[in-house]
């Protein structure tokens, strides 16, 4: 089965069934997944939106919004609906997937949904509520399956089967005391394996990866792909079990940060949509470049002050644009892999160090590279071979200050509680433009005047 992408055939039929009746509707909606049908939601109306989640039985429905994407607003779909209907859907949302579209809304329309939940439902939602979103206890789904460790073979098999009715799926099995108090998993496989008179305290696994509910959500997304987990438990300060965090909400944790660091690099705010409006687009820009234009005036000087220079030396300024724009490309390319790196684990002084290190190595190589086929260019096309040796020098030079501070720069701001990803790119573009304009014409006027 392949991924499914956004097609124009795919739109063109949707929106002709929409033209239509609600039985072919209904038909035209039978030929795809639920998340197919989400990702189609992006090219319809909310009218249409609301009118097709009447159609579709709860339980699609319900999956409809949960893939929804948060752009797309799932929350106000769901807001539109009627209650009886709305409640449907609610309840039969894993806990977490209903606390993330309700937490969207204003608190007196939460209350309004949560009123028309049962007693449990609303509790658990309400307990998720209270955790930020980017917590375990914000990811984390309440329903787990839990036994108790004095349970025997055939007792934790019956409570297994029992817990297993109310949840969709499951990967481990939680082992806890009489007071909730969380003390490892226990395999389906060993327990089936077991003997008929074994108790699962002599199965449960004490040396379990867990999390606490204030965790980030980097931190969880680090251990289960660091131990190759399914789901990692969550407890609280005195151990007792919470719920869990599975894989999949993982996966959308790395999605939205490798977003998040991505528009940050860029200059761009994360609290911009993807798919906002131009004003939602300019107020999240606009103070990014007004920052920009301060480091370019700065760049601007150095070119003033060598005024002179570039009036006997004309041809200087049509390879100013070449350093500048190199050494800005190496630096980003240095930026990237090391706010990379340090999304991926906290480095260590030995480990900052050879990361500088390097990256002054490749910039050292990559500038004598490129430096010797623009000197050979001056050399042939402007025929200065001593043009051509200062070019070289100078794309040498910015090229390696843009592997240091597009390495370095990140790292301080890391040690000192600053974001790498927001502020690394202006700072380091500031640098590779003015140390490439102060070589290159600071070289020009020492050895060719």
């Amino acid at each position: 089965m392949q991924s499914f992408d956004l097609d124009k055939t795919d739109v063109s039929k949707l929106k002709q069934a929409i033209s239509g009746d609600n039985e072919l509707l209904k038909a035209t909606l039978a030929e795809y997944h639920a998340s197919e049908i989400a990702i189609l939601f992006e090219s319809i109306s909310s009218d249409d939106q609301h009118r097709i989640i009447n159609l579709l039985d709860v339980e699609t429905a319900s999956e409809v919004i949960a893939e929804m994407h948060e752009e797309a607003h799932p929350e106000e779909l769901l807001l539109q609906l009627h209650p009886d209907k709305r409640t449907e859907i609610v309840e039969e949302l894993d806990y977490d997937d209903a606390t993330d579209i309700i937490s969207q809304l204003e608190e007196h329309e939460q209350k309004e949904i949560l009123e028309d939940l049962s007693e449990d439902d609303a509790s658990s939602i309400r307990n998720l509520l209270s955790y930020d979103e980017k917590t375990a206890g914000g990811l984390m789904n309440t329903e787990v399956i839990r036994i108790n460790l004095n349970l025997t073979k055939k007792d934790a098999i019956d409570e297994i089967i029992r817990q297993s009715e109310e949840i969709e799926e499951f990967y481990t099995v939680n082992v806890v005391d009489d007071a909730n108090i969380f003390k490892g998993i226990v395999s389906l496989k060993d327990i089936i394996k077991a003997k008929g008179n074994a108790k699962i305290t002599e199965m449960v696994n004490a040396d379990v990866v867990y999390v606490k509910a204030e965790t980030d959500q980097e931190e969880v997304a680090k251990l289960i792909s660091q131990y190759n987990l399914t789901s990692i438990p969550v407890v609280n300060d005195e151990m007792h079990l919470l719920g869990r965090v599975t894989f999949d909400d993982v996966i959308d944790v790395l999605e939205d940060e490798n977003t998040e660091d991505f528009l940050k690099i860029s200059g761009v705010s994360e609290d911009e949509e993807l798919s906002g409006n131009w004003i939602e687009a300019v107020k999240s820009r606009l103070p990014w470049l007004i920052i920009n234009l301060g480091t370019a005036f700065l760049a601007s000087a150095v070119v003033r002050h060598y005024e002179n220079t570039l009036s006997h030396l004309a041809v200087l300024s049509a390879y100013m644009v070449i350093i500048a724009g190199m050494g800005g490309n190496a630096a980003t390319q240095a930026l990237a892999v090391t706010v990379r790196r340090i999304s991926l684990n906290d480095l260590t002084d030995n480990q900052a160090y050879r990361t500088v290190l390097k990256e002054f190595t490749v910039g050292l190589i990559n500038g004598a590279v490129t430096g010797l086929i623009v000197f050979i260019f001056a050399y042939f096309f402007d025929g200065k071979p001593m043009l051509g040796f200062v070019i070289f020098l100078a794309m040498t030079g910015n090229l390696v200050i843009a592997g240091i501070t597009g390495s370095s720069i990140p790292l301080v701001l890391k040690r000192i509680g600053i974001d790498p990803a927001i502020a690394s790119s202006i700072i380091i573009t500031t640098f590779t433009d003015v140390f490439g304009f102060l070589l290159l014409l600071g070289l020009a006027s020492k050895l060719l005047l």
